[in-house]
């Protein structure tokens, strides 16, 4: 598939929100048979949980696509303060087992943490945020500068993240700052349509929860990559110019994290997604261990008699 062919999206077929055991709720939608092979999406800056992907491959792959939004974003309870391992501590509370995971953007490093808590064996990042602090990424100016708010003053940098942040920021950058390859994708009406409410959904509570998620993407992660064990896929296009996904499209953090497989695309953009989703997935699938399916708990445990939906 290339950029210039039409993109199929489809509306969630569950959604509901699960409980923590400190009162908080963890929203998701899922589409996919119900009780295929779990595959959880960690979406990309901003979104709610309405954006998926991959659909023409689900039924026949036989996943259950899972797209949870992080807290403050959509109907996640917020956090504040909150941090990338947090975040890994409240995805296995959910009760999925040993679920592949993808990671989408500045989704990428709240995926690669699922990894390092070992709640993940397979990941695949698809134009993903890089570990921008780290002293071997090469950065352009505009992105160091960032990187260093963040190093010298966490606090401002998130109260600047948040004066900044909103849907309608965020689809100006995702499009207008995006090669061709990528707006021929993001500005067909079903995917604009779709992107849009994602992002209207993102920020239903505010900008808060971009601008905690955006820190922690700009900070030094709280794990080492290097000691990563999972099976990690990393997925470039070569027409992406988002310097905050990765400077060099991938290759420090390829070669950082052990046994990984850079998928390098020149002719291709950020849209990897929607491009080359059922690509993207076959590939994660061929490295993740079979695990018997479970039903996402309302009570932050395992369960099987179904979901807890949105009224």
């Amino acid at each position: 598939m290339t950029g210039m062919d039409m993109v199929r999206m489809e509306a969630p077929e569950r959604v509901g929100s699960t409980g923590l055991p400190d009162g908080r709720r963890l929203a998701w939608a899922e589409w996919g048979p119900a009780d295929g092979r779990p595959v959880l999406f960690c979406p990309g800056a901003g979104w709610g949980r309405t954006l998926g992907f991959g659909f023409a491959a689900l039924a026949e792959l036989d996943i259950r696509l899972i797209s949870v939004e992080r807290p403050g974003s959509g109907e996640s309870t917020a956090m504040p303060g909150r941090t990338l391992l947090d975040w890994a501590d409240d995805i296995g509370r959910l009760g999925v087992a040993e679920p592949a995971v993808v990671g989408f953007s500045q989704g990428a490093p709240f995926a690669l943490a699922l990894a390092a808590r070992g709640i993940t064996a397979a990941v695949a990042i698809v134009s993903g945020g890089d570990e921008l602090a780290h002293p071997a990424m090469p950065l352009p100016d505009d992105v160091r500068r960032l990187v260093d708010l963040v190093a010298t003053d966490p606090a401002r940098a998130e109260r600047d993240f948040a004066h900044f942040g909103s849907a309608e920021t965020l689809w100006r950058l995702s499009v207008e700052g995006s090669s061709e390859a990528d707006r021929a994708v993001y500005l067909q009406p079903d995917f604009a349509a779709a992107f849009g409410r994602a992002l209207d959904s993102g920020f239903a509570q505010g900008p808060a929860g971009y601008a905690r998620d955006t820190v922690l993407h700009f900070a030094r992660w709280p794990f080492r990559v290097e000691e990563l064990t999972a099976r990690v896929h990393l997925w470039y296009g070569g027409q992406d110019g988002n310097s905050t996904h990765s400077p060099d499209h991938g290759a420090t953090l390829a070669a950082r994290i052990p046994g990984a497989t850079r998928h390098y695309l020149p002719d291709s953009g950020a849209a990897l997604l929607w491009t080359h989703g059922g690509e993207i997935l076959r590939q994660l699938l061929a490295s993740a261990p079979a695990t018997p399916a479970q039903s996402i708990s309302t009570s932050g445990r395992p369960c099987t008699d179904g979901y807890h939906r949105l009224p």
